[in-house]
């Protein structure tokens, strides 16, 4: 999963240098390599009648913007320039780039104040190449007034690189960051556009192939990664011809409480679907007819702590539809103080150990964790942004041992001291019960023998495959987690071809 890697901005910088030492290429050729690529994504989107204005400062970024209006020039566009002029002289490949420039057109424009700022159509196309990966602060004065000014205009904005404002491997919120409707991302996906607080700055994201060496890439310590199909088919288990139920775990699933026997249901659907060898749900008293006419395959036993012998099942599931109260508390504490096996924890059980916060040094090492943003804050602290969020569950998977999962539009799974997000899915996913089914989903995949980390990654994959795989039939809008479900037969399919 080399090639997967979420690098810092550091990195980032050392592996344009790395390219310009070893292929060998000098740097400006590197950035008219990687101009060419972007003029030839927009003179495909855009006719020859496009008016586009082109905004630089004085970095490499403003550097790429001069060679794209070159480029685009050449090819007939009509582009005026306009550099952001801060008293400061640009960069070498700034200055070559302007150089060549000048022998192409006469409309570029220095902005030193905000009398200079120039009238914006709403037809226009506007092209981001202020500020690239290396922005470590907020805008400020001229420069958040460019920014202000682009963003109001109506007109579409294109993003070289990253947008202008935003910081690759921190938080930018609150700051000014140009609202891109395109993001032309050189060689490979940024970190900060996995974070949903940024979702308004990158618009559409197209990776722009710039021919940077992957050699950089082997052995490179990174702390964040993208889950991929390869790396996920490397560790998937097909079914042996032979194979027998036992093979494939026997899990208990305690879920379920008055008017939410549906989660139980979904969670208990999802886990049988998931491969599971067999299946015991743990449910209030006199409510086992509902599993046994909702779901035959599994079996039942009613919630009373002298009736749970822990130690026959492969593993555990605790949460979906729980309830709170102090019963469940008790069998939730007992559970945790006597089995010794990984266990998946979700829903109201992760809210009844957010009460009990001393209670997460006794959750058995390597179990899996699966809190919402808000559960999570619960249980680790309030976080002012997502990368906070992200740090700590890095930090605390390390600590206490755990597979800590961070859900959202790209779950994030964090797993001594690293973390791996998932890009499949889709909004659809953002309803009742769909959290119940991934649980139900890890659950049968940590029975069937994956170490944990492998179960958490391969179950959050194969959940967002699902969903992905369902709209050919539904819309994100009519979505249900069960149609998730019964798509899990195809997702495995995926998987084997």
């Amino acid at each position: 999963m080399n090639n997967m890697k979420l690098l810092s901005a550091q990195q980032i910088r050392e592996w344009d240098a790395y390219t310009i030492k070893h292929e060998p290429i000098d740097s400006i050729d590197l950035m008219e390599r990687a101009s060419i690529n972007c003029v030839e994504y927009i003179s495909k989107k855009y006719s020859i009648d496009q008016s586009i204005l082109i905004f630089c400062a004085k970095g490499n970024n403003g550097g790429d913007g001069l060679a794209i209006a070159r480029l685009l020039i050449a090819k007939g566009y009509l582009v005026r320039i306009y550099i952001l002029e801060m008293g400061k002289i640009g960069t070498n490949d700034f200055q070559i780039n302007l150089h060549r420039l000048h022998a192409y057109t006469t409309e570029i424009h220095f902005i030193q104040s905000v009398d200079a700022l120039p009238t914006i159509l709403a037809s226009d196309l506007l092209i981001d190449a202020l500020y690239g990966t290396g922005l470590k602060d907020s805008l400020k004065a001229l420069s958040k007034d460019l920014v202000d000014t682009m963003n109001l205009s109506g007109a579409e904005i294109i993003s070289i690189d990253i947008p202008s404002g935003l910081c690759v491997d921190h938080s930018s919120k609150g700051n000014t960051i140009i609202k891109a409707t395109t993001t032309l991302a050189f060689q490979a996906i940024k970190l900060c556009f996995l974070a949903a607080e940024n979702e308004a700055y990158f618009g559409e994201i197209q990776v722009i192939n710039i021919q940077l060496l992957s050699e950089f890439l082997h052995g490179l310590p990174a702390i964040y990664s993208l889950i991929s199909k390869s790396n996920i088919k490397s560790f998937f288990k097909p079914r042996n011809e032979f194979a027998h139920k036992g093979i494939f775990g026997h899990a208990l699933l305690i879920a379920g409480g008055r008017g939410k026997m549906g989660a139980a249901i979904l969670s208990a659907r999802a886990a049988m679907r998931a491969g599971l060898g067999m299946l015991t749900v743990s449910i209030p008293s006199h409510t086992e007819i509902i599993i046994h006419c909702a779901l035959p395959e599994a079996m039942v036993i009613s919630r009373e702590l002298n009736s749970m012998n822990f130690e026959r099942f492969s593993t555990i599931g605790i949460g979906p539809g729980l309830g709170t109260d102090k019963g469940t508390e008790k069998l939730l504490f007992t559970l945790i103080e006597n089995y010794k096996k990984p266990i998946v924890i979700d829903a109201d059980a992760l809210n009844i150990i957010s009460n009990n916060p001393d209670w997460i040094s006794k959750i058995p090492s390597d179990s899996i964790l699966t809190p919402h943003p808000k559960e999570f804050d619960r249980l680790f602290g309030v976080s002012d942004n997502e990368f906070e969020r992200w740090e700590k569950a890095i930090h605390f998977s390390e600590k206490y041992q755990l597979v800590i999962l961070v859900k959202g539009h790209h779950t994030l799974i964090a797993s001594n001291g690293k973390g791996w997000f998932n890009i499949n899915g889709n909004v659809g996913l953002a309803k009742a019960g769909s959290g119940d089914t991934l649980t139900g989903i890890i659950t049968a995949l940590l029975a069937q023998g994956y170490p944990s980390s492998l179960a958490a990654l391969l179950g959050v994959y194969l959940h967002g495959l699902a969903a992905d795989l369902a709209l050919a039939e539904q819309s994100t809008e009519s979505l249900l987690a069960s149609d998730t479900i019964e798509q899990l037969s195809k997702a495995f399919k995926e998987l084997e071809r």
